[in-house]
C-alpha cells in the first residue's frame, strides 16, 4: 500500500467513525440494546475501502465534505449489515469478524437479526435527509441508485445465488466462469459500483466522467472477488481477521476452483490495469483511485 493511500485511508476512516458515531448515538429508551449492537457492528474496524471510495470520488467533483460522509457512512451501514447477516448460523455460521466475536455471539441471534434490519433501514433514512444534499432529485437517486445495489438484483440477490450454489447440486453445476462472474457482480461489484458512483452523484458529473468511474468499478469490485477467492485458500486467519478455508471446506464454486491459483492471480492482475485505465480522463486527481487498484491487488486482508 502507498504511504499517501495508508493516510488517506487513516483519515478517512476516522471521519467515517465519527459520522458513524453521530448517526447511531447511544440512547436511554428501551430499544438501547439495538443500538449498542448496531455501533459494535459498525465500530469494530474494517477497512472502510466503500466509504472510502464515495469521499475519494465525491472530492474528484468538490462535494461538501458533510454531504460525503453521510453517502459514506450509509454505505458502511449497508456493508455492515450484510455482515451481520452473513455470519448468522443459516447462513455462513461464523463466530470470527474482523478479529472480534460476531454480532450474533456478542449479542444473540435475534439481536443480530434486529440490528441488521436497522443498519439496512437506517442507511436509507441518512440518504433521504436533507443534509446529505440540498436537492431532493440527487437524495432520490442516491436512495434508488443503493436500493438497487444492494437489492434482490444486486447484493441480496448474488448471496442468494451463492447460497442455492453451497446447498443444491443442480445449480452449483451449472456455475462456470461467466456465472460466477456474474453472481459476484451482484454480490459485491455492484455495491463497489454504487461506492464509486455516489460521488459523482452528489457533485453531478458529466456522464462521460460517470461512465469511467462506473467502468472503474466493475473491473476494480471483480478483481477485489478473484482476490477474496485467493485469500480464502492463500491468507491465515490471524491477517484476515476471519475463518478462513471454508469456500474450500463447503466446496463451493470459486474463481480459484474454476482457474486454478496461477490463472485467478493473472485474471485478477489484468483486471486491476484494466481498472487503471479507465481513470484517464482524470488525470492526477484520481492517483489515489489508482493506488486503491493496485491495494485491492496486493491485499493480504
Amino acid at each position: 500500500m502507498s504511504e499517501a493511500l495508508k493516510a488517506a485511508l487513516t483519515d478517512k476512516s476516522a471521519g467515517v467513525a465519527e459520522m458513524l458515531l453521530h448517526l447511531l448515538p447511544e440512547v436511554a429508551e428501551t430499544e438501547s440494546r439495538l443500538f449498542d449492537a448496531m455501533r459494535y457492528s459498525t465500530m469494530n474496524g474494517g477497512k472502510r475501502l466503500r466509504p472510502f471510495l464515495v469521499l475519494t470520488t465525491a472530492e474528484m467533483f468538490h462535494v461538501a465534505p458533510s454531504s460525503a460522509l453521510r453517502a459514506a457512512a450509509a454505505v458502511e451501514m449497508i456493508h455492515c449489515y450484510s455482515l451481520v447477516h452473513d455470519d448468522l448460523p443459516a447462513m455462513d455460521n461464523d463466530d470470527l469478524r474482523r478479529g472480534k466475536p460476531t454480532c450474533h455471539k456478542q449479542f444473540d441471534e435475534a439481536t443480530a437479526i434486529l440490528a441488521g434490519d436497522g443498519l439496512l433501514t437506517r442507511a436509507f433514512e441518512v440518504l433521504a435527509h436533507p443534509a446529505t444534499h440540498s436537492d431532493p432529485a440527487v437524495r432520490s437517486q442516491l436512495v434508488l441508485d443503493l436500493a438497487q445495489a444492494a437489492g434482490p438484483h444486486g447484493m441480496v440477490g448474488g448471496q442468494m445465488v451463492d447460497m442455492l450454489a453451497e446447498r443444491d447440486e443442480t445449480v452449483r453445476a451449472g456455475l462456470d466462469v461467466a456465472a460466477i462472474t456474474r453472481m459476484h457482480q451482484m454480490k459485491t461489484g455492484r455495491m463497489i459500483a454504487f461506492s464509486c458512483m455516489a460521488g459523482a452523484t452528489l457533485g453531478k458529473a458529466p456522464a462521460q466522467l460517470r461512465q469511467a468511474l462506473q467502468a472503474y468499478a466493475h473491473d476494480l469490485g471483480l478483481c477485489f472477488q478473484i482476490v477474496d477467492d485467493l485469500l480464502d485458500v492463500e491468507g491465515s486467519a490471524d491477517e484476515m481477521g476471519k475463518t478462513i478455508g471454508k469456500d474450500q471446506a463447503a466446496g463451493k464454486i470459486t474463481f480459484v476452483s474454476l482457474l486454478g491459483l496461477d490463472r485467478a492471480r493473472d485474471q485478477a492482475r489484468l483486471l486491476a490495469d484494466q481498472a487503471v485505465q479507465h481513470l484517464k480522463p482524470f488525470d492526477a486527481e484520481a492517483d489515489l483511485l489508482r493506488d486503491v487498484a493496485a491495494y485491492v491487488l496486493d491485499r493480504r486482508s
